[in-house]
C-alpha cells in the first residue's frame, strides 16, 4: 500500500505563485507515473499535470505555461510549482500515483491506484 501526502497549499492572492509537494512511502517510487488533479465545489475532477516514470510530463491546456511539475526520485516526492495564480485555479489538489503509465493514460483518473487526501489552494481576487 503506497501513501501520498500532500503539503504546501493555502491562500494566496491573483497573480502570486505556491509550490505544493507530494511525498510518498515504498520502495518503488521510481516505477510510478505521478499525476495531480484537482476539484472544486459543484465539479468534477480534473487533471492538471502529470509525470511519468522515465521524466515525460503532460499538462491540460488551462495550466499551461503557468504550472511545473517535477519529481525528485531520491526524496520520494513530486512537486508542482503554481505561477501567475488565478480564482478559477481555486480547488482541493490532489496528488497521485499509478504504476507506468503513460503520458496519455495518465491524464484519466481510473488510470491511477493510489491517491493522497489533498490539500486546499484558494486564490483571491
Amino acid at each position: 500500500q503506497v501513501q501520498l501526502v500532500e503539503s504546501g497549499g493555502g491562500l494566496v492572492q491573483a497573480g502570486g505563485s505556491l509550490r505544493l509537494s507530494c511525498a510518498a512511502s515504498g520502495r518503488t517510487f521510481s516505477s510510478y507515473t505521478m499525476g495531480w488533479f484537482r476539484q472544486a465545489p459543484g465539479k468534477e475532477r480534473e487533471f492538471v499535470a502529470a509525470v511519468t516514470w522515465i521524466g515525460g510530463s503532460t499538462y491540460a491546456d488551462s495550466v499551461k505555461g503557468r504550472f511545473t511539475i517535477s519529481r525528485d526520485n531520491a526524496k520520494n516526492t513530486v512537486y508542482l510549482q503554481m505561477n501567475s495564480l488565478k480564482p478559477e485555479d481555486t480547488a482541493v489538489y490532489f496528488c497521485a500515483a499509478g504504476n507506468r503509465l503513460s503520458v496519455v493514460r495518465a491524464r484519466s483518473p481510473p488510470s491511477y491506484d493510489y491517491w493522497g487526501q489533498g490539500t486546499q489552494v484558494t486564490v483571491s481576487s
